[in-house]
């Protein structure tokens, strides 16, 4: 069956937001005299509720509670480090070869359209996508299956006709529980998690082609 959409992540598979939450969460443990812990990051990477993992760990390690406006500092760091992050290597050259042969782009994020859009209007692709179908419309996010699920309906769409792409593994199990091939390009969030069951594996959204990932699975 021709593939008809690609369905894209925002956070980390368009723009490295990832990293640069990361990045926030170090500086704040490290403003305690305490480490990030590498195998938190892996529980909260991908997830819609991080931050609550986070600050919870880290009020246990203080004895107290993460003051309101620590919290506000690190999102303020947080979105700072975001606005210097440009698209990631591939995303143009993607949707350049999408449009050309007339296929549908749409953003799928577990993250709320308030945060998904200016982000795309910033880096100039806003226009690039048919929807977005953001976190804030659904009851369950990812990894549960429901973010791509709307998408697929609202395109009128099989999930045979659609490919989907994520940087993490709980994208990865969103995509696979509604029945999606799933194209991982890995970023600060899949960092140490096992990838099983995508489609293919790659380094850079320039190694996915059309013509070449049309059947089985591929590593990098």
């Amino acid at each position: 069956m021709d593939v008809r959409a690609i369905l894209l992540d925002f956070d980390g598979l368009i723009c490295d937001t990832e990293q640069a939450a990361r990045d926030s969460w170090t500086a704040l443990f490290t403003s305690h005299g305490l480490d990030f812990p590498d195998s938190l990051w892996r529980r909260m990477a991908g997830r819609h509720d991080g931050e609550e993992l986070a600050l919870a760990r880290l009020a246990a390690e203080r004895g107290t509670p993460v003051p309101p406006e620590e919290r506000e500092r690190r999102r303020g760091l947080k979105a700072a480090l975001c606005r210097a992050k440009g698209l990631r290597p591939g995303v143009t050259a993607l949707l350049d070869e999408a449009e050309r042969r007339g296929v549908g782009a749409h953003v799928v994020s577990s993250s709320s359209a308030d945060w998904v859009e200016p982000h795309l209007l910033r880096l100039g692709v806003r226009d690039r996508f048919a929807s977005l179908v953001t976190g804030d419309l659904v009851e369950r996010r990812k990894p549960a299956p429901d973010l791509y699920l709307l998408a697929l309906r609202r395109a009128g769409l099989s999930p045979r006709e659609a490919y989907a792409f994520e940087d993490s593994a709980v994208g990865l199990r969103a995509a696979r529980a509604a029945g999606l091939r799933c194209v991982v390009v890995p970023s600060a969030a899949a960092e140490g998690a096992a990838l099983d069951g995508a489609f293919a594996v790659l380094d850079s959204l320039d190694a996915f082609h059309f013509d070449q990932h049309t059947e089985g699975s591929h590593s990098r």
